[in-house]
């Protein structure tokens, strides 16, 4: 009986391990696009309805596939120079700033007969899989050659605007075209994307941009690599970067500090001053970021007393992306003796610590820390 209890358990086991699981009551293992809508919710790229729904057949807006493309892409930490201006958009629009990525990756064209975004609007099926083949670097054919490959599958291949028939076409020789199980000869292009829809299209833009991203998304997507100060213990897996605690890095510090006139507790400001790097020359955090933290411990030397004590705890970054973070680490300010001061200080004591306006210290990492390699960004624990 035991035996066959442990049976039945270890297969439980087995089968709880295995068997996907499905975050939205409305969509099942058997759903046409289970899988896409799963891998998407897993990545953050789309997220379900408060009441824990996800709502396949429902529409999606400009805005919301904007958003989407950028994250599916892994891109919404880009930052953009010059944004392109919108007179039913600004800067408070939740969407602006993905919006503005879209455009610079070239996802959308601007219009340039228009000043609205019409962030609102559903999109259509039409505007959704052009935007997954303007993520890509394709090879260039001809509308003809278009229609050609389109007429074959799809009965309203003449009612495809012209704007949309090269992509369209592309998307269909890249097997990128998605299509409701009910409707499969229908291309469908001016009729609202579903939820469904867009979650299948976003995840062929994913897979087939891996291998062929467009121009601009090739080289944000490509490991930054550089000079500076190279960190041995640091690795990397694909184009994320850690740095492990107890990892060593040198630092600047931005004004003058002391043992025997700085009080504990003080703040202090620092900087990385030279790149940290893998052996490789990947950038794991840039030059110039900005440090802060605290005094964590003083004490004034005195002779025949004590050496002084002088130590920062370091809590924040600042990087090139405008994102502050936490980066805990520990320096202890020591001088470096020969043999003869060592024996000199150890006896009599009274060392004087002390880091001038731009000196430098070293800071261990009491915490590892995460960075992607393309664009710099600190994954936050």
């Amino acid at each position: 009986m035991n035996k066959f209890l442990k049976m039945v358990l270890s297969l439980a086991v087995i089968c709880f391990s295995v068997a996907p699981v499905f975050a939205y009551p409305d969509v099942d293992s058997n759903y046409w696009a289970a899988k896409q809508i799963t891998e998407l919710t897993e990545k953050g790229v789309i997220v379900g309805y408060p009441d824990g729904t996800f709502k396949p057949d429902a529409n999606v807006t400009r805005a919301e596939f904007a958003a989407m493309s950028i994250r599916a892409l892994g891109q919404e930490h880009t930052k953009v120079a010059q944004p392109v201006h919108f007179t039913d958009i600004d800067e408070t629009h939740w969407a602006y700033s993905d919006i503005q990525k879209a455009l610079y990756f070239d996802l959308i064209s601007e219009d340039k007969d228009s000043t609205l975004f019409r962030p609102d609007d559903p999109v259509s099926r039409a505007e959704s899989i052009s935007v997954a083949v303007n993520a890509l670097t394709t090879e260039k054919i001809s509308s003809e050659k278009a229609m050609e490959v389109l007429s074959k599958k799809y009965t309203d291949a003449g009612s495809v605007p012209q704007w949309f028939l090269v992509p369209a076409g592309k998307a269909e020789i890249l097997n990128m075209i998605v299509t409701l199980p009910d409707s499969k000869g229908s291309l469908a292009p001016n009729r609202p994307a579903t939820r469904a829809e867009v979650a299948a299209i976003l995840y062929n833009m994913m897979v087939q941009a891996k291998l062929n991203p467009n121009a601009k998304l090739a080289e944000a997507m490509r490991k930054k690599t550089g000079d500076g100060f190279v960190i041995d213990e640091a690795y990397t897996q694909g184009s994320i970067g850690f740095l492990p605690a107890g990892t060593f890095v040198p630092i600047k510090l931005n004004s003058y500090i002391s043992s025997q006139t700085t009080e504990g507790g003080v703040v202090y400001t620092a900087r990385v001053p030279q790149n940290y790097i893998t052996r490789d020359h990947y950038i794991l955090i840039r030059e110039n970021s900005q440090l802060q933290g605290q005094v964590l411990d003083v004490k004034p030397g005195k002779y025949f007393v004590r050496n002084g004590v002088l130590v920062l705890k370091n809590t924040l970054i600042t990087t090139e992306n405008d994102q502050t973070t936490n980066f805990d680490g520990l320096a202890e300010i020591k001088k470096d003796r020969n043999w003869w001061m060592k024996f000199v200080r150890w006896a009599f004591k009274g060392e004087k610590l002390e880091v001038m306006t731009n000196g430098d210290a070293y800071m261990k990492l009491l915490k590892p820390v995460k960075v992607d390699l393309t664009n710099g960004w600190i994954y936050e624990k």
